[in-house]
């Protein structure tokens, strides 16, 4: 089964009805039923926090989405350790010239280290890291 990464802008997209990329997402997301899906922690603080000035209705499917996150067997979500957080934190401090958020960092760690090349996303900076981005 091919092993993508997901990073916010998909899962916001996934959920969010007046999202611009919404519509290419869901596409995406009917088309590709045998992928597996990566994301981690820092992911999914990064959609309760942009749901949460949404609205209670959009703050609730937020928990929705998580749970059916934790639930699929098709989408593993990496948690934090020590030294993963170190090795963003060392990707980061390594690219100061760059934009990357520590999430985005240690997204492209974990992308090494398991040897996902594709991402879910629109976000340019992981092209600058030799990814391919998928929207």
């Amino acid at each position: 089964m091919k092993i993508i990464f997901a990073d916010t802008f998909y899962w916001i997209a996934l959920l969010s009805p007046r999202d611009t990329w919404h519509h290419r997402v869901i596409e995406w997301s009917q088309s590709n039923p045998h992928v597996s899906l990566v994301m981690t922690d820092g992911i999914v603080d990064e959609i309760f926090a942009h749901f949460s000035k949404q609205g209670d209705i959009m703050r609730g499917k937020a928990v929705e989405l998580y749970h059916s996150i934790l639930d699929d067997p098709s989408i593993q979500l990496i948690s934090y350790h020590q030294e993963l957080r170190k090795l963003g934190i060392e990707l980061y401090a390594s690219r100061l010239d760059k934009g990357y958020s520590l999430t985005d960092c240690i997204s492209m760690m974990v992308m090494k280290q398991m040897g996902i090349y594709e991402i879910l996303t629109h976000d340019k900076h992981f092209t600058q890291e030799g990814l391919t981005i998928l929207f």
